[in-house]
């Protein structure tokens, strides 16, 4: 009897140092959390590590959007995005599966822009990203490389040469050599269209998506201008905070699809090139 008794509280001990634990995991492993085991793994065989890749099919797709972090940077902030990701339901805590909630800004990361996020008529009218014509959105782009000294001015833009015919412009700056779209705080010195190389662009090229390496395609201190001669026609696309170190300048096939969210004048969009 004795013995079966300290068996009994053996196995009550171990049991209760190998429940698991009740509290909620804070996030997706990508995000700075290491998973644990969990009792429901069908097999003890160790797993293998998860492949993470910029290139696909031997570098013939390049993405060239940024994975989401916390401290990637956000608008005005010196504290980037922060905590957007939430397992609100884990499998390791006892639920039948894992479920995760986000709340992340619409214009964070890679992100496209509507003509809602600056004309309040256009809001209230319902151009939002639901709005978006894909076939802009998708198809041959150029990936040029801007001077390094400037911001995108008519002069920068006329030293370009962007033929007529172009219809997609990704412009890499001195964002990508700066990295920074990989700096938590925001920096008001990025590079961007100043008023005058937007309307230039609008007025001399038939290019109706613009793409850039940082937050937004206008400069800091000429923002709302440039993005007012964008928007304004409802005709130029805007994509923002693209990912563009070691690729190539040169045309590829680019393919863009933004989230369908009736409603909002912007948010987050996968973008890939293809060789």
């Amino acid at each position: 009897m004795a013995r079966l008794e300290l068996f009994l509280v053996l196995f009550s001990l171990h049991s209760l140092f190998h429940l698991p634990s009740l509290t909620a995991t804070g996030a997706h492993p990508a995000y700075d959390y290491q998973p644990s085991c969990s009792a429901s793994v069908a097999s003890s065989d160790p797993l293998p590590t998860p492949l993470r890749r910029e290139e696909f099919d031997g570098g013939r797709i390049i993405d060239i959007t940024h994975f989401y972090r916390s401290d990637m940077p956000s608008w005005e902030s010196t504290e980037g995005v922060g905590q957007f990701l939430w397992l609100a339901q884990s499998m390791a805590n006892g639920s039948q599966a894992n479920g995760s909630e986000m709340k992340l800004g619409a214009h964070s990361g890679t992100h496209v822009d509507a003509p809602g996020h600056v004309f309040q008529h256009y809001f209230e009218a319902g151009f939002d990203v639901d709005t978006l014509d894909l076939a802009v959105l998708n198809g041959p782009a150029l990936l040029v490389d801007v001077p390094r000294h400037s911001n995108i001015t008519a002069e920068v833009m006329r030293g370009l040469n962007i033929p007529r015919g172009v219809r997609r412009v990704l412009f890499r700056t001195l964002n990508t050599d700066k990295k920074l779209m990989w700096k938590k705080e925001f920096d008001t010195s990025y590079v961007g269209f100043m008023r005058d190389g937007a309307q230039w662009l609008v007025d001399n090229t038939d290019i109706k998506l613009v793409g850039i390496d940082y937050l937004s395609v206008a400069a800091f201190d000429d923002l709302i201008p440039s993005h007012l001669v964008f928007l304004e026609g409802r005709e130029i696309i805007l994509v923002e905070g693209l990912k563009l170190e070691n690729v190539k300048p040169g045309i590829y096939s680019l393919h863009c699809l933004p989230l369908r969210l009736r409603g909002a004048e912007g948010c987050p969009i996968r973008c890939i090139l293809i060789n």
